[in-house]
């Protein structure tokens, strides 16, 4: 029986049901049908390929999804051809063998198959410990049933015999498994079935069970596969392809399918289950450990070492349990007690002990006795071990008896490039980190609640989340309790719990009007200025690598310094630190002498390393064109540039450049400073590297397509300085582009006082203070010009 492919793939996605994919219900009934039809075909294939004849001791059978009946619409067929050994010649059985294997790869179905008799079956689980699992799975498609069942339960009666020695194996090769897939729960990309959360954690909970070792859960868990599997089904109608990964590209369409309101609801969903089979697979495998010691390493009564934690609570067997259950009968902040415990002894709470906490401990009246507000305090500032013991108070919803906000942020995505975890998590991450910052403070309850908050914003058609927020945190922070002057700290950090950061990046720490913003976001205090620097810090730090680099935390310090010296004495009016000053060039760069070689032409250039980043103090002749030479040399060089700083005194220029080197290369002072000294000269030798990458780096078109940014911006940002003019521009990224932006200020005889440079997601985020050749802001009409200019330059025009 040979299929053509394009029919039998037609036929299986035809039995998805592409119109019912969004009916409730219509999964388990549209694979119910799908795998009667693959059981139907396969059985159809084996009758032609035996003729029609029973041959006792031979069989078909499915190992893998096909075996437990849960395949996708193009999903691949794992099939085994069990045979006694006085079934069939050798020969006759390889032909056979052949007759049934042909058809399958004709119809363009991706096979993996094996000939096998009961004995191998169980010699390859003996020594294999994937195909083991996969072998617990094995049902019967045609021929002799009662093989297949003995083959089935030899692997399984091995599998349980040999559960001591094959656990650890098990967990080990798990936890590598998740290690290469990451967490399907905090993936924007997730892997559907391979990643901790995924559909192969679902097999490994059965095995588990098989093992006798522990039962799995059901009922939440159960569901949470349902969901993956009806993403599973919608990726291979959406794509023509037998995919487990839930790109970018399908969101939308995947979304559509299943009914979802858009493609963030589709995430959140999957993220959400894939966080119910996460924490049950781990819970399961402690109940596995657990039961293994019980009966291996325990003599005489089998009684559970119990270590007094306080408050009624143990340390047993790895976990946190309550000595009685009618502890939590009359005390509202025993979940609070239980969960503080647990974090700092890096304990999760045993499973049994959070539904009796869940089910028996009252709601707290509102206001918050102080005392529960201590305990909530306690829990943040726990440490590491908070993740995962919120993660269990979460899945059995406690968490929304504090915080029923909570429900909106829970398993959100997010898509910015800098975030790695869903709202909820960094919420978490951020208050692990605040927990490690709280001695810099003088309030860290305050910091920590406002890390626990300052994004719960991020729901459903915010327009800007500080703000939504800060509205949202004042009913949480009054029901906990606070004083009406703590409820108003609170609401203002979460408020504006990125604008020191925003300051930091893309404004000049030493501009006056940068330091009066960010002292106006306290109020001037310089208390709250302290908390809302820590927040900054842990938000930034617990985002991801993208977020927080040596150099974001290095101008987050210029400016806080910037803001202590105005807040300890008499505002410096007027003019930015080093501007119009002729004793930093002596005292913070060079000596007379070198004074007098840089007046003499030659530029001096001095390399500090700043952890993963480098500073770079160019002092050279102030010339037009100064900063688009340098950008481009630096650029050469292959240093990425993400601040520039730029002061000119007496004619001297007296430039700071903060780099970093992808290949970690440190920058060599004397090449660049004969670099400069060459390009000074009108010789352009030193840009050929760059030019030569410019040349085979596409340039932008200027038109916006699907997939693509469009068009660059260049804002004004009026009132950001009174100095100079305050540019910021986005645009797509390319090798030199900032050497090509300076290069157009020169030829319009506008100066860069200074430069912060970022780029996140292959797009600049670049922030410039422009002055004209008088040294003062740029009037309306020249305004006007450099908008245009920069535009036409970042487009390529």
């Amino acid at each position: 029986m040979t299929t053509p492919s394009s029919e039998l793939s037609s036929r299986r996605l035809d039995l998805a049901g592409t119109r019912d994919f969004a009916v409730a219900g219509a999964g388990p009934a549209r694979r119910a049908a799908l795998a009667a039809f693959n059981r139907q075909w396969l059985a159809d294939i084996w009758a032609n390929a035996t003729g029609g004849s029973r041959i006792e001791g031979l069989a078909l059978a499915a190992v893998g999804s096909i075996g437990r009946g849960d395949a996708g619409p193009l999903s691949d067929y794992d099939l085994v051809l069990l045979h006694s050994e006085r079934s069939l010649p050798a020969k006759e059985l390889t032909a056979l063998a052949d007759r049934i294997w042909y058809p399958i790869w004709d119809a363009g179905v991706r096979l993996d198959h094996s000939v096998r008799t009961v004995t191998q079956c169980r010699q390859v689980a003996a020594s294999d410990l994937t195909a083991a699992v996969g072998l617990l799975d094995l049902a019967p498609l045609a021929g002799d049933e009662q093989l297949v069942l003995a083959a089935r339960s030899t692997v399984a009666h091995d599998w349980r015999g040999n559960a001591r020695k094959r656990l650890p194996l098990l967990v080990e090769a798990v936890a590598a498994r998740h290690q290469r897939q990451g967490d399907l729960a905090q993936s924007i990309e997730p892997e559907l079935k391979e990643a901790h959360g995924g559909l192969r954690d679902m097999t490994v909970l059965s095995a588990l069970a098989e093992a006798w070792l522990a039962d799995r859960p059901h009922g939440g868990v159960d569901a949470a596969q349902a969901t993956l599997l009806d993403v599973r089904d919608a990726v291979h109608v959406v794509t023509g392809r037998g995919r487990d990964r839930l790109g970018r590209e399908d969101h939308d369409a995947v979304a559509a399918l299943l009914g979802h309101q858009d493609s963030d609801d589709l995430l959140t969903a999957v993220s959400h289950a894939g966080r119910v089979i996460a924490y049950a697979l781990d819970g399961t495998l402690r109940r596995a450990g657990q039961s293994q010691r019980a009966r291996t390493l325990r003599v005489g009564p089998r009684r559970p070492q119990m270590t007094p934690l306080g408050h009624g609570l143990f340390s047993s067997d790895g976990e946190v349990v309550l000595g009685s259950a009618r502890l939590a009968e009359a005390d509202a902040g025993m979940p609070l007690r239980a969960g503080v415990v647990a974090a700092r002894a890096g304990l999760p709470i045993a499973p049994a002990t959070l539904d009796n906490l869940a089910s028996t401990s009252p709601l707290p009246d509102a206001p918050w006795p102080p005392w529960m507000r201590d305990l909530l305090g306690d829990l943040l500032a726990a440490g590491p071990g908070l993740v995962g013991v919120w993660e269990g108070l979460d899945q059995v919803g406690i968490v929304d008896r504090w915080i029923p906000e909570w429900a909106s942020v829970r398993s959100r995505p997010q898509r910015s490039a800098v975030h790695r975890h869903t709202v909820d998590r960094h919420l978490i991450e951020t208050v692990v980190r605040a927990a490690g910052l709280v001695r810099r403070v003088s309030r860290p309850d305050l910091l920590l609640v406002a890390a626990l908050l300052h994004d719960i914003g991020k729901v459903r058609g915010a327009h800007d989340h500080s703000v939504t927020g800060a509205e949202l945190t004042r009913p949480i922070v009054t029901r906990w309790g606070f004083s009406p002057k703590d409820v108003d700290t609170l609401v203002l950090l979460v408020r504006e719990h990125l604008t020191l950061i925003e300051l930091a990046t893309r404004r000049d720490h030493q501009d006056p009007a940068t330091v009066d913003a960010a002292i106006a976001a306290v109020g001037g205090d310089g208390d709250v200025f302290e908390i809302l620097l820590a927040l900054s810090e842990a938000d930034a730090s617990a985002a991801g690598p993208a977020a927080w680099t040596d150099w974001r935390a290095t101008l987050l310090e210029q400016l806080a310094a910037a803001v202590r010296d105005r807040l300890a004495g008499p505002a410096r009016v007027g003019v930015p630190v080093g501007v119009g000053d002729p004793a930093v060039v002596p005292s913070g760069v060079l000596d007379a002498g070198g004074l007098a070689s840089v007046r003499a032409g030659e530029p001096h250039v001095r390399v500090i390393a700043t952890g993963g980043s480098h500073r770079l103090d160019i002092t050279d002749l102030d010339r037009v064109g100064l900063f688009a030479d340098t950008a481009g040399l630096l650029a050469a060089e292959s240093h990425t540039v993400r601040t520039a700083i730029l002061r000119t005194v007496d004619g001297i220029a007296v430039n700071e450049w903060h780099v970093e080197s992808p290949s970690g290369a440190v920058p060599d002072a004397a090449r660049i400073e004969r670099g400069l000294a060459r390009l000074a000269q009108g010789d352009r030798g030193p840009l050929t590297t760059l030019d030569r990458r410019r040349a085979h780096h596409p340039r932008p078109s200027g038109r916006s397509s699907i997939g693509t940014p469009g068009q660059a911006r260049a804002l004004i940002v009026p009132g950001a300085s009174s100095d100079a003019t305050v540019l910021e521009v986005r645009a797509q990224d390319r090798p030199g582009l900032l050497h090509e932006i300076g290069a157009a200020f020169a030829s319009a005889g506008i100066s860069v006082r200074s430069a912060h440079i970022a780029t996140y997601a292959g797009q600049t985020l670049d922030t410039f203070y422009l002055t004209g050749a008088d040294g003062l802001p740029l009037p309306p009409a020249r305004v006007a010009q450099a908008v245009s200019l920069i535009i036409d330059t970042c487009d390529g025009i």
